[in-house]
């Protein structure tokens, strides 16, 4: 059986970009180790959410328990560090960030754990973070450079296929799904999302484990609400959205037929 470790950024993150592939692993019997870099202390409060004295650091590490046992998650670790929060925030700056951290010094302290953990595979996000976030920008930078420094073989990047919400946003009408009725504006948006697909080298079918990954983006309700697109699309259209997850093998180039694991 194989160790697998994801790296992702806030909690939250490791349920819609890696759910399926988490619940599919644990099934099988292998070891899933999820790190992540920050507690999201700079999230969404919606009101009424916390309790008195309650801080959203503390919310959300308890959503993040609850997703973990949901997709069969045997470890998790923090690599403790704060939230960056979004892209041109003065939050950037903070000294105690994720953007801010030295990578070396990062990844030093993830290769600890993966080499404690002898892993076999570890994930993190493509170059550009998925969508730009500092810290999932972050992420790639310092899970890069920690599977080096720890021998991992097998690496993947976990990404968005591009090509692949761009057909879906033109059939957002068809799968029942409002709100995409000004495609073409939207568009210059969505060619930012991911990687076009000819980069892609993986695609990991889970929609035999959408319900585990449904309920662990619903355990992260702080942050995605029953109402908000991440749960709300109708059942068709949340296949084809969430159906796959798509990943690029890092040293590895496309040759036009996709990996169909994570473990060869």
């Amino acid at each position: 059986m194989a160790t697998v470790v994801f790296f992702h950024a806030h909690p939250d993150d490791e349920a819609i970009a890696t759910g399926g592939t988490m619940a599919m692993l644990s099934s099988q019997g292998h070891r899933i180790v999820l790190v992540t870099a920050t507690r999201g202390e700079l999230g969404e409060i919606p009101d009424g959410l916390l309790s008195d004295g309650e801080t959203l650091s503390e919310r959300r590490e308890d959503e993040l328990a609850s997703a973990c046992a949901l997709l069969g998650v045997a470890r998790h670790e923090y690599l403790g560090y704060r939230d960056s929060g979004m892209q041109g925030e003065q939050t950037n700056d903070d000294p105690e960030c994720f953007w801010q951290a030295d990578v070396e010094e990062a990844a030093k302290r993830l290769a600890v754990i993966l080499n404690a953990e002898g892993a076999d595979v570890v994930t993190f996000y493509d170059e550009h973070g998925g969508y730009g976030h500092p810290d999932h920008v972050q992420v790639h930078r310092v899970g890069l450079r920690a599977s080096e420094l720890a021998g991992v073989q097998r690496v993947f990047m976990s990404t968005m296929n591009r090509d692949h919400v761009m057909e879906l946003a033109e059939k957002a009408k068809e799968l029942g799904v409002s709100g995409f009725e000004d495609f073409e504006e939207r568009r210059e948006g969505l060619d930012e999302f991911g990687t076009e697909a000819k980069y892609i080298t993986t695609a990991i079918d889970v929609t035999a484990f959408l319900e585990a990954k449904r309920r662990a983006m619903a355990a992260h309700a702080s942050q995605i609400a029953e109402t908000s697109f991440f749960l709300a699309i109708p059942p068709e259209a949340f296949e084809a959205v969430w159906g796959t997850e798509w990943y690029i093998h890092v040293g590895s180039e496309p040759t036009g037929e996709l990996e169909t694991s994570l473990l060869g």
